[in-house]
């Protein structure tokens, strides 16, 4: 059901440094910050040969970044996303499993512009999992 590895998604705690970083010490093809504020997010997306790396940084605050990064104060692996072809079939799967689809179970528009849902870490060996249709 599952596709490729869409992105790993890291929180960080200053988005210009984290970005910096990426492009100055890694020479990687760094993107400009974009809001998400249905998602409570600023994202930052990192272009890697195979897939992406996409910097969270809080965007508000009831964001659900800023939890994390109280836990976690210099940031850290938050989620990893994988593509399906039918986010509605994958989540009725994964339902029919005994996996939690985390908020209401419909989908949102992620940062791509495509539909995203995400799973409940318990679920998934303590790791978040998004889901984004392709």
């Amino acid at each position: 059901m599952i596709g490729r590895l869409n992105h790993v998604a890291i929180a960080v705690p200053d988005l210009e440094a984290a970005s910096a970083q990426y492009r100055d010490a890694l020479g990687a093809k760094v993107g400009p910050p974009q809001d998400e504020p249905d998602h409570g997010v600023t994202v930052v997306f990192i272009e890697l040969p195979n897939t992406k790396i996409e910097l969270l940084y809080p965007l508000g605050e009831d964001s659900p970044i800023n939890g994390f990064l109280e836990k976690n104060p210099s940031g850290g692996i938050h989620h990893v996303c994988y593509e399906v072809d039918d986010i509605l079939a994958a989540r009725d799967h994964l339902k029919a499993t005994g996996a939690r689809v985390l908020g209401s179970g419909e989908p949102k528009i992620g940062a791509h512009g495509k539909p995203v849902l995400f799973l409940h870490p318990k679920d998934f060996n303590g790791c978040l999992v998004e889901l984004e249709q392709v």
